[in-house]
């Protein structure tokens, strides 16, 4: 048989599905944060969403005549759900994470012709179009535990996504808007950022049914950050280690919180009680998750080493337009989406000169 004849040759002994281990390895930190701050919501949502994804997956791929093992195993679809369930509240109605991630899956995957073909981020295709679709569901998070005084066990997580309320709890106690968009609210009211941020941060006391003995409810106490800041300084040390293993390329998360940054100091200098800081920008919604685990996918973003920078910087400039002058709170989604539009074109007019070329 004759071997097809093209150089340079480069080998890899990552797979698939060793990639996609090391990314589910690196959201631990975040899911174990998210567990102890917000309750067991994520994983009655996360059992939904896998739940969801064995019967898309089987029924698309079985329309599609293609094998289920493989297909199944290569852990791609999981990377999906674990992303998009991360994004939707933990207390969201059951039907909510289900059609999110049948959406994903079908319209963001399969009907491209599967993993390697699809142009837009499924994960966040099935965000956008969440947040199009259901906007109220979509915008009332679960509050923290110390703030709300009451930690949602798995019982009443499964109680408040499968019937909508829990024993003897208000929901009004519980819920609210995230950071982002109690921020959005108040400044179309009037309140100005300081004043908005000042509220938004203070804390309360403790919920009674969590240990104050453990390693994190004491570095909690020592740190200033509030529980959402605490989500993307868990994100960040997952994606640090994905960056360690060179898993994932450096171009997007510096790119991205770069760009993000870099507008959100200049806006803030401009006027402070207008704007917010940087350091609420970047630690605020899902940030880090975008960063590391989002516009990282190698199939929906650019191949060549400036088109990276370009097509994170970009999303990063887009995430701080929309956060500050459109509608949703927290525009990663459509961030992400515009820009995997732009990536043919970027990886066009970015592409190295070739070894051995000559002027």
């Amino acid at each position: 048989m004759k071997l097809p004849s093209s150089s340079p040759f480069v080998h890899s002994n990552q797979s698939v599905r060793a990639l996609m281990f090391k990314v589910q390895l690196a959201v631990i930190p975040a899911l174990l944060v998210h567990l102890y701050l917000f309750g067991f919501g994520i994983v009655v949502q996360w059992l939904l969403a896998l739940t969801t994804l064995l019967v898309v997956e089987y029924s698309m791929l079985t329309l599609r005549n293609r094998p289920i093992k493989p297909f199944l195993t290569d852990m791609s679809a999981l990377i999906t759900i674990t992303a998009l369930v991360f994004c939707v509240p933990p207390g969201a109605p059951w039907w909510i994470i289900v059609t999110g991630t049948a959406f994903a899956l079908i319209f963001g995957k399969h009907l491209y012709g599967g993993l390697g073909y699809n142009p837009f981020n499924p994960a966040m295709l099935g965000y956008a179009f969440l947040l199009i679709s259901f906007p109220v569901q979509m915008t009332q998070w679960n509050l923290p535990a110390e703030v709300a005084n009451y930690y949602i066990t798995f019982s009443d997580a499964f109680s408040l996504i499968f019937t909508g309320k829990i024993e003897g709890i208000s929901l009004d106690m519980i819920t609210s808007a995230t950071p982002l968009g109690k921020l959005q609210t108040d400044l179309t009211q009037g309140v100005g950022v300081i004043e908005s941020l000042a509220h938004t941060l203070v804390q309360t006391v403790e919920a009674p049914n969590i240990n104050a003995d453990s390693p994190f409810h004491v570095i909690h106490q020592l740190v200033d950050l509030n529980s959402w800041e605490w989500i993307n300084v868990a994100f960040l040390i997952g994606g640090l280690w994905l960056l360690y293993t060179r898993s994932i390329r450096w171009q997007y998360p510096i790119g991205f919180l770069s760009s993000l940054a870099l507008m959100a100091f200049i806006f803030h200098t401009y006027d402070p009680d207008t704007y917010p800081p940087v350091d609420f920008m970047l630690l605020s919604g899902g940030t880090m998750l975008a960063a590391f685990f989002i516009i990282t996918d190698p199939v929906t973003s650019c191949t060549t080493p400036k088109g990276r920078l370009i097509f994170a910087a970009g999303i990063g400039v887009l995430v701080y337009v929309i956060r500050t002058w459109g509608t949703f709170p927290d525009g990663i989604a459509f961030a992400v989406l515009l820009m995997n539009i732009a990536v043919p074109l970027i990886d066009q007019y970015t592409q190295p000169r070739v070894y051995g070329h000559r002027r």
